[in-house]
């Protein structure tokens, strides 16, 4: 590329003038950010880019920039700090803020968490059990307090947690800059003594069966790519095992159910390639289970000498066949779930006796259970239209108890044990919603747009009964619809605070994500990306003719991919939307997908397109949100990022906020709050933190539909 860097106006120059707009309290402006143009040459034509520069982290100038961006955002906020704070006591009323995890079975300790009330973070805990169950009366173990790991600390992150098999040393990686950049310690259980860091950049872990042995994957410093596989003796040096080269592919470690093997996953959004060694001999060489092969996903587990393979061989929703640990060729496959193209086969919970298959269809999970001795399949039911249902913590081999997690936009999350030698299920826990939660005063319902290709879209709704459904009633649409991703219809208590007001919430499963089945994905990316877009805007559309809501009642959120599903459909459709709350947007598509450098971006070729290739760079351009900002008018929009978020970058929401407000004609609101202390790609890590971030974002986007209150 040719780069040519001009200057069109003195930078000290204009951020004296930001600092000045915006610390003027009696007549407060927004923030004017510089004007620098930046000249890259792209498939032969010049592209010229005014607001490059905020990409510069270290530069002081940016900095001022986005506080001063803060600081406009405070004073044209000011006057919602009252219903924020009252937003924000009322959803921390409905939470048992003293609470327990329901205790998972390791061996014979059972594991659990629980939270204190006026403490940021869980303690991570365990007690002996017994062959019947946990042992209420024995000592409590602490494993790992994360509020003393955050003292003096903004910030902090839990990422491995993983104790050996012998239950005497805790493996575990904790973050303290919200980079997603994560350090590996070793914890001695039984003495309680815990090692200095022994690597850094660590993306995943697994032990091996000496209680010795640690397998961790690290990732690229530039890139953040997982792409090396160390082996390490602790007090030794760790061993390179493994690196991946190929920019598309990352890397995490793991093990069988059964523990008999050493997984090493290597995927890119199209193919995988395992290999794997026997967790017994650590110091074997790595086996390639299959080698990688273009439009081949597989995953693997072990049971009873054989190998269990999900596959999209010839199953575009995927298949599960078995091989002999002893010949693992394709020509020794058996079918074990054939392929059915109405249901996507998620996954499945592999035990020494049984097997339960996760399908989706339509949006819903599914739970089908096989008792290998009988040779007999079941399944069962959920009692709601619109749920969500996960497999839960399962980690005993050797089990005949399936657990699993079921919760509704109107059940809160529920813990389930199901047995599956009698087929009965038992409630363990369901958390509790404070403040006389009754779910019988509300209802959700499973709602069907129609895209304008014909395409029938799933919407879940939920509201309180009694709103009148007169198309005057204010309605938050979320969607994500990205990666594959589905969007779960699932509980929250915070939600409640929109639906007591009168707010009814919808989730529109757009394609992009797999609700529909893998078909849903493949149609919602590459060059059929803006089918995210459309369907989006004909779900609002249907949602206006249908009188769920109005054009200047329908508020929107998105974030993430999800924000550049924002930006997309603001850009389109500016008049749909009464206000926007974009969440660490990836909204400047074409300078991240060009810069090869970036997290995540090569690896996102085969979701996104390469903007290498003529026609994909054309194509991605014709819906990048910060690309396609226009003289018009736009909503009211909230932008929400995280100085150190390292999967979206703060300058992509930056450089929109700065180039939208340069261009838009209207004066609806248009703010960006920036979190300038360590945060990460979610936000705050402590609970309390996180929840008044949210109390802002819900007391800003109400107030654009005039609730205030």
């Amino acid at each position: 590329m040719n780069l040519i860097s001009a200057w069109r106006i003195p930078a000290s120059l204009a951020l004296l003038t930001v600092a000045l707009l915006a610390n003027n309290t009696k007549d407060p402006k927004p923030p004017i950010a510089a004007k620098k143009a930046h000249v890259e040459t792209r498939h032969g034509k010049a592209v010229t880019d005014e607001y490059y520069w905020l990409r510069e982290k270290t530069n002081p100038e940016v900095v001022k920039y986005l506080e001063a961006e803060n600081a406009f955002m405070e004073s044209q906020t000011k006057d919602l700090k009252p219903f924020s704070e009252a937003l924000y006591k009322e959803m921390l009323s409905r939470i048992k803020q003293t609470d327990l995890s329901v205790p998972v079975r390791r061996g014979e300790w059972f594991y659990y968490s629980r939270t204190v009330e006026g403490q940021q973070y869980p303690i991570q805990c365990r007690k002996h059990g017994s062959a019947v169950g946990i042992d209420l009366d024995a000592k409590e173990e602490i494993l790992l307090d994360q509020n003393e790991l955050a003292q003096g600390k903004k910030y902090l992150g839990l990422g491995s947690f993983e104790v050996s098999d012998d239950g005497k040393k805790l493996l575990f990686t904790t973050d303290d800059t919200g980079f997603r950049q994560y350090k590996l310690f070793i914890k001695d259980l039984e003495t309680g003594a815990c090692t200095s860091a022994l690597a850094e950049r660590v993306t995943s872990t697994e032990w091996a069966l000496d209680n010795t042995t640690v397998f961790f994957v690290t990732e690229d410093a530039v890139t953040k790519r997982s792409d090396t596989l160390w082996r390490m003796d602790p007090g030794a040096t760790p061993e390179k095992v493994y690196v991946e080269k190929d920019e598309l592919y990352r890397m995490g470690v793991g093990r069988t159910k059964d523990k008999k093997f050493v997984i090493l996953h290597i995927g890119a959004t199209d193919s995988t390639e395992m290999r794997y060694l026997d967790a017994s001999n650590p110091k074997d060489e790595l086996k390639v289970f299959l080698p990688r092969e273009k439009d081949h996903k597989y995953g693997l587990d072990h049971r009873e000498g054989l190998f269990y393979i999900r596959t999209n061989k010839g199953a575009k929703n995927y298949r599960m066949v078995t091989t002999p640990d002893s010949d693992i060729s394709p020509k020794a496959w058996k079918e074990f779930i054939p392929h059915d193209p109405g249901a996507l086969l998620e996954g499945v919970e592999l035990f020494k006796d049984f097997i339960v298959a996760i399908t989706k269809a339509e949006g819903l999970n599914r739970f089908r259970v096989l008792d290998f001795a009988k040779g007999q399949w079941h399944a069962f039911a959920f009692p709601e239209p619109v749920y969500a249902a996960f497999d839960g913590a399962n980690p005993e081999f050797d089990s005949h108890m399936f657990r699993f997690g079921y919760q509704s936009p109107i059940t809160p999350n529920s813990v389930f044990e199901y047995d599956m030698v009698t087929g009965r299920r038992k409630l363990l826990k369901q958390t509790e919603v404070l403040g006389g939660f009754d779910s019988s005063k509300y209802e959700c319902k499973r709602l069907w747009a129609e895209a304008r290709d014909g395409v029938k879209v799933p919407l879940s709704a939920v509201f309180r009964k009694g709103t009148k459904l007169d198309g005057m009633n204010p309605l938050w649409l979320y969607a994500y619809g990205s990666y594959g991703f589905g969007s779960s219809a699932t509980f929250s208590g915070n939600n409640l605070s929109l639906l007591d007001r009168g707010v009814v919430f919808v989730i529109a499963h757009i394609r992009g994500g797999n609700e529909m089945g893998e078909a849903w994905h493949d149609d919602g990316m590459l060059m059929k990306k803006k089918n995210t877009f459309t369907d989006f805007i004909d779900s609002a559309d249907w949602l206006i003719a249908n009188k769920w809501t109005a054009k200047d009642r329908l508020v929107i959120e998105g974030g993430s991919a999800g924000g550049l599903l924002m930006g997309a459909v603001t850009n389109m459709r500016p008049d749909l939307f009464k206000a926007v709350h974009a969440a660490v947007p990836f909204v400047d598509v074409m300078n991240t997908m060009m810069d090869a450098t970036l997290p995540l971006t090569v690896g996102e070729y085969l979701e996104w397109g390469n903007p290498n290739e003529k026609a994909a760079y054309a194509y991605m351009k014709s819906y990048s949100p910060y690309d396609n900002i226009e003289k018009k008018a736009y909503p009211a929009m909230l932008v929400t990022t995280s100085f150190n978020d390292s999967q979206v970058m703060y300058w992509e929401p930056a450089k929109y906020v700065a180039k939208l407000r340069a261009t838009k004609t209207n004066s609806n609101p248009l703010l960006l709050k920036c979190k300038m202390d360590p945060a990460g790609h979610g936000g705050a890590s402590g609970r309390y933190d996180a929840l008044k971030d949210k109390a802002f974002e819900m007391a800003w986007m109400l107030n654009q539909v005039g609730i205030r209150k």
